[in-house]
């Protein structure tokens, strides 16, 4: 971290070494991961009062603790989008709600959900989208299979599959990417047995259910211990190849996706942090990786420089302190410039209010980027009383043509509709 900076921005911050409270948990170690990383931390971030831009709709759909992830799908064919939180689905468009496989509410301050991050997509390819849930870290993934029921009369069971071989996923926040550019969305993480940057590939031909796991690092590296925080996927060096970034550097990427040899460069991109999202923020044309503080206070753009010797390293910029813990993140054109938009918010009640200012307003925003004019960003509020969860949902729900954005975490599921004039492409 760029010590110009320090002054601007809080370090992780101080966690409780209590053990965890929810019966299913696997590990009692959480907390002893998130050590304090600064003698002289302050004891809190500092909450902020922060006023919604008014360009987003609100609703509401549950108050109610479920999930941490969310997702958004076609579940009963109607033409309409439905939203996914865990074990839970909202029918569109009155946003009824329904039950996958035997679940409760949670409580937002003694215990995590049994859903972490979720996406919905057809995996089996039979038609009707089904919904993968990823677990608490460590855990292995699963997908629930549509059980192909339009209407919502008696309940029918969906069946439960795990993915890819028991894999422990060990990210707090893995990613949904397209790997290997078939089209479908595979999943980006660490092993944790292995302690490898692997993907899991999503069933490709019609029947398959199977997720195939793949390596692109040797075993043991940087990224992928339990409660890891921080992965990202793009091209960092410019050779028309997707590169892995973790917190401590970058795995450069190859044509054999397959391989397990993808060789790590060390770097500083900072902080323990959400998804890292690899573009250009200051148009030098070089790609820059933005992260934010998964359990401490700040969002920055880590801007690529290069030496003499044309080595690659990054200096962080911060881009805002205005709330912590902002634990998942998305890219989407927001306001129909052309270019896509990055998209956080708090995690409300990271650890069940344990750490200083957890139970801060939950404030969702988003930041449009300006390529060519410093400091290269401008942020805006969505709103303050959402947050978001561990990922972000940006997809058209209204059918109005502009994306709009689904949450879940412990303060609720909810709906936030697009309403910002579009600025037209650049």
């Amino acid at each position: 971290m760029n010590r110009n900076y320090i002054c601007h921005w809080v370090p992780a911050l101080l966690l409780l070494t209590a053990p965890l409270t929810h019966a299913q948990e696997p590990s009692k170690t959480l907390f002893d991961v998130r050590k304090q990383q600064s003698a002289n931390t302050p004891d809190r971030a500092p909450a902020k009062v922060v006023v919604p831009a008014g360009n987003f709709k609100k609703t509401k759909l549950t108050g109610d603790f479920l999930s941490e992830g969310v997702a958004v799908a076609d579940l009963n064919k109607d033409g309409r989008l439905d939203i996914v939180a865990g074990y839970y689905w909202f029918e569109a468009p009155n946003w009824t709600r329904h039950e996958m496989a035997p679940s409760r509410t949670f409580d937002p301050r003694k215990e995590y959900s049994n859903s972490f991050l979720n996406l919905g997509m057809d995996v089996n390819q039979d038609g009707w989208d089904d919904v993968v849930i990823v677990d608490f870290p460590g855990k292995p993934g699963f997908w629930f299979e549509n059980p192909k029921q339009k209407s919502t009369g008696t309940p029918v069971a969906w069946t439960k599959h795990i993915l890819a071989d028991s894999v422990g996923i060990a990210n707090e926040s893995p990613n949904f990417v397209d790997i290997d550019g078939d089209g479908r969305l595979d999943i980006l993480c660490g092993d944790r047995a292995k302690k490898q940057i692997v993907w899991l590939k999503s069933p490709s031909k019609p029947g398959e259910t199977a997720w195939k796991r793949f390596a692109l690092t040797a075993e043991n590296v940087p990224g992928t211990e339990p409660f890891s925080h921080g992965i990202g996927y793009g091209d960092i060096d410019n050779d028309g190849l997707n590169d892995v970034v973790v917190r401590e550097g970058w795995f450069k990427g190859t044509a054999d996706k397959q391989a397990g040899n993808w060789v790590f460069r060390p770097a500083n991109l900072g902080e323990p942090c959400s998804h890292m999202q690899v573009l250009d923020v200051n148009g030098d044309g070089r790609n820059d990786v933005v992260s934010a503080s998964a359990h401490a206070l700040g969002v920055w753009w880590h801007e690529q420089v290069v030496d003499e010797g044309g080595k690659i390293n990054f200096r962080a910029h911060l881009m805002s302190n205005t709330t912590a813990q902002t634990h998942s993140s998305i890219m989407a054109d927001l306001n129909g410039d052309g270019r896509a938009d990055y998209i956080t918010g708090k995690r409300f009640l990271a650890h069940h209010g344990r750490d200083p200012g957890d139970s801060d307003a939950a404030i969702l925003m988003w930041f449009e980027f300006t390529p060519g004019k410093a400091p290269y960003f401008k942020e805006h509020i969505i709103d303050n009383d959402s947050g978001s969860g561990l990922n972000v949902v940006a997809q058209d729900i209204n059918g109005d043509g502009k994306p709009d954005i689904v949450v879940a975490n412990k303060n609720g599921v909810y709906l936030l509709e697009n309403r910002i004039k579009n600025k037209g492409k650049r």
